[in-house]
This record gives structure tokens, C-alpha cells and sequence, in this order.
């Protein structure tokens, strides 16, 4: 009996021996993990139901300014800051025109006589003339015509000009008696009295006048100029248009250069067609009113209808001034029944050819609203004068039919490739190879656009 409490005693040492020693063991495992472990992070941490006082509270963060502006401002910010981009390349590219005037209308009458000189050529390369040959006898031909016409036109002015101021001083005279016994109660003393007013106007305006005359000087140089410019232009573009056009297309970005190519023959073919046409248009109107105003005794029938053909090339407002030039000229000197006449002849004329001829003639090549021709001759007559008028119109059917190739050109790349991806650049596109150097009837034509020009 006295053994077994000494062994159990025993047992019981041993145990609680062990037991120290593995908690030794397990408190050393826990300081080793509690220094190898990281600190725990803040947000793992278990949030407390109630903040005390001092807690500190982290702001969420806030949305992109950009989100925060609604949707209809930001399409209206894009699109103004774009429309100013435009508008202030717009007004530097008109800053730069009026600065280069001269150079600018001289090229642009260039270009429209190639456009009106063109076909002869290619008819003589056809015939077999070589074509430097071509090119020089079709210019010398065209400015020989252009220069007997304004011969002409200055020898039977002052061929006439005698027996004009007599017949003007005569019609004044009839017009005088008429006007003292017409139902309009105009006195002789009225006649007298504005007669005093021009007078002084001219008198009291001679210095005016006199500078108006130095300056006069001035415009024939700076005309004579734009001749020469003129001459020459046509001359190079006559014979080696292809070639700067070709030049050309290379200034052009390689992913805009296919449009580019395509609109290129489409706007030569409607310049080609409104030259072709106005001329057509203007040498009828010239015949038939000069044929009305022959007919009628007019005097300086010829000459005045080099004018009206003249004049002819800036729409709505030369025929206006020519047709009133005619009726003036037969109000002086033919008296008021001629006057009457030649205005009616003038506005059927002009009838038939707005309504009749310019359809027929220009067709669908040249399809600019008439609002757009008023509102652009109104707009190249204050920027450039009567050249500004001239080339208007012109200006805007080319521009016409290149903005419709373009849209047409990539609504059928978008159906064709898919919508071309935001950022492409000129790598992803396949450049286009020049044409072959030569004559543009040399080349074949594609089948759904017109045969490319010279120019």
C-alpha cells in the first residue's frame, strides 16, 4: 500500500516535468512566429460598431472631372474648339492669299484657261504634233485671240468715241426736253440745279480724282504682271500638268492620298465643264444682244457685246452690269423707246439663259444652289475684288464635288474594311503609287470616274 503512492508521486513529477517543458517549448515557437510575422494591416483590422472621438476618417476618392461635366457641354466643347481651329486656319489662309493676291488670282486664271485650252491640245497630240509643239501653239492661238478681242474692242471705242459724245449730248438734250414736258412736274430750274451739283461734286473730288489716275498707273504694272504670271502658268500646266499633279500627291498624307487621287480628276472635270459651259453661255448672250442692239441702232453694238460677253464670266452681277451698260448707252443716244427695247431684249436673253441654257449646258456637272452663288460671289467680291467674283463660283462647285467624292469615298471604306480604328496612321494604310508620267489620254480611264487631265 505504502508503494503505490510513491509511484504515483513519481508519474505525477515526470508529467508535470514534461508539461513544463512543452510549454517552454510552445511560448519560444510563439515569440519566433510573433517576430517573423508581419504587422497586420489596419483595414483588416475589425471595425468597431461606434467611432470613438479621435478616429480618423479616410475620403473617398473623387469621380474624373471630365465624368463630372454633363455630356451635351462636352460634345459642344469638342466641336468649338475644333470650329475655332478652323475658323483661325481660315483667316490666316485669307491673311496669306491677300498678302500674295497677285500670285494667287494670276494661278487660278491659269488654271481656268488649261481648263478652257486643254481639249485643243490633246486634239493636236492626237493628230500627231509633238506635244511641246501642242503646247505652244494652242497658248500663243488662245492669248492672240484673247488680245485681238481687247484690240478690238479699244479701237472701235475710240474709233467712236467723237461721234459717241455727240449722240450722248443729244440724248441729254432729248432726255432734258422730255423730262420738262413729262407729267413728273420737273422744272427747269431743277434740271439746272443738278446739273450745278455734279459739277461741284467733280470739282470739289479733283484731288480724288488725280490720285485715283496715279494709282491707275499702278494697276497696269501690277495687270501686266499678272499677264506674264498668267502666260507662263498656263504654258506649264499645259505641258506638264500630269507631272505636278503627281507632285502634288505626294505633299499629301499617305492614309489621305487615295481620296485625294480620286477626288482630283472629278474636280479637274467640273472646272473643265463650268469654263466650257460659261463660254458657250456668254458667246450667246454676246451674239444675241448685240444682234438686239444692232438691230436697234445702237451705237458701239460690237464693242458692247464684247462687253456683256466679258462680263458674262461673274454670275448674276455681270449681267446685271452689262445689261444696264446696254440700256444706258441706248437711253443717250437712242432715246427712251430704244431704252425700253434693249432692256426688254436684255432680260429675255437672260431668261432664256438662266432657264434654258445654263441647264442644258452645264448640266449636272456644275450643280451649286443659287443661294451659294450669290452668297459666294458677294464674298469673293469683298475679298478679291471682281477676281474674287470671277473665281467664286467655280471655287465652289470644285469644292462641291470634292466633299461628296470624299463622303461617298469613305462611307465605302467603312463598308468595305470595317470602321478604321481610332489612332491609325499612315502605316496602316497601303500608299498609293504615282500614275505613270505622260499625257492623261495616254492612260486609260477607270470606269466609274471621268479620264483624268493634264492639269
Amino acid at each position: 500500500m505504502s508503494r503505490v503512492p510513491g509511484w504515483l508521486g513519481r508519474l505525477g513529477a515526470g508529467l508535470s516535468e514534461m508539461s513544463e517543458r512543452l510549454d517552454e517549448r510552445r511560448a519560444e515557437v510563439e515569440r519566433e512566429g510573433a517576430e517573423a510575422a508581419p504587422a497586420p494591416a489596419k483595414a483588416s483590422a475589425p471595425v468597431p460598431e461606434e467611432f470613438p472621438q479621435d478616429a480618423v476618417l479616410v475620403p473617398a476618392p473623387r469621380p474624373d472631372p471630365a465624368h463630372a461635366v454633363p455630356w451635351g457641354v462636352r460634345v459642344a466643347a469638342e466641336a468649338g474648339w475644333r470650329l475655332l481651329v478652323l475658323a483661325g486656319t481660315l483667316w490666316v489662309l485669307i491673311r496669306v492669299i491677300s498678302a500674295i493676291q497677285l500670285v494667287v488670282m494670276a494661278f487660278v486664271v491659269a488654271l481656268l484657261l488649261t481648263a478652257l485650252l486643254q481639249p485643243t491640245v490633246a486634239r493636236l497630240k492626237r493628230a500627231g504634233v509633238p506635244g511641246g509643239a501642242a503646247t505652244a501653239l494652242t497658248a500663243i492661238l488662245g492669248f492672240v485671240v484673247i488680245g485681238l478681242m481687247g484690240w478690238f474692242v479699244t479701237w472701235q471705242v475710240m474709233a467712236n468715241i467723237d461721234n459717241l459724245s455727240d449722240q450722248v449730248q443729244d440724248g441729254i438734250d432729248d432726255l432734258r426736253r422730255w423730262l420738262l414736258n413729262s407729267p413728273f412736274h420737273v422744272t427747269d430750274k431743277q434740271i439746272n440745279g443738278i446739273a450745278k451739283n455734279l459739277r461741284d461734286a467733280i470739282g470739289n473730288n479733283t484731288d480724288s480724282i488725280t490720285s485715283a489716275g496715279l494709282e491707275g498707273v499702278t494697276v497696269v504694272v501690277e495687270a501686266l504682271t499678272g499677264i506674264l504670271l498668267a502666260f507662263f502658268s498656263t504654258l506649264f500646266l499645259l505641258y506638264d500638268g500630269r507631272r505636278i499633279w503627281e507632285w502634288t500627291l505626294k505633299l499629301v498624307p499617305a492614309a489621305a492620298r487615295p481620296g485625294v487621287a480620286g477626288a482630283g480628276p472629278r474636280a479637274w472635270a467640273t472646272l473643265t465643264a463650268y469654263v466650257r459651259g460659261t463660254v458657250i453661255v456668254a458667246l450667246i448672250d454676246a451674239i444675241f444682244i448685240g444682234l438686239g442692239i444692232y438691230f436697234l441702232n445702237v451705237p458701239m453694238a460690237v464693242p458692247l457685246a464684247v462687253f456683256i460677253f466679258l462680263f458674262s464670266f461673274i454670275p448674276l452681277v455681270g449681267a446685271v452690269a452689262s445689261g444696264a451698260l446696254a440700256v444706258v448707252v441706248a437711253l443717250v443716244t437712242q432715246g427712251v423707246f430704244a431704252a425700253v427695247m434693249t432692256l426688254a431684249v436684255v432680260l429675255a436673253v437672260q431668261q432664256i439663259e438662266g432657264h434654258i441654257l445654263q441647264p442644258f449646258i452645264l448640266g449636272r456637272a456644275v450643280r451649286v444652289h443659287p443661294l451659294a452663288v450669290v452668297l459666294s460671289v458677294a464674298a469673293g467680291g469683298m475679298v478679291a475684288g471682281i477676281g474674287g467674283a470671277i473665281v467664286a463660283v467655280p471655287l465652289v462647285a470644285v469644292t462641291n464635288t470634292v466633299v461628296g467624292y470624299l463622303h461617298t469615298y469613305s462611307r465605302e471604306q467603312a463598308l468595305r474594311h470595317g470602321p478604321r480604328p481610332r489612332g491609325a496612321t499612315a502605316s496602316n494604310v497601303a500608299p498609293v503609287t504615282a500614275a505613270p508620267a505622260g499625257d492623261a489620254e495616254d492612260q486609260p480611264a477607270p470606269a466609274a470616274e471621268p479620264p483624268a487631265q493634264d492639269a
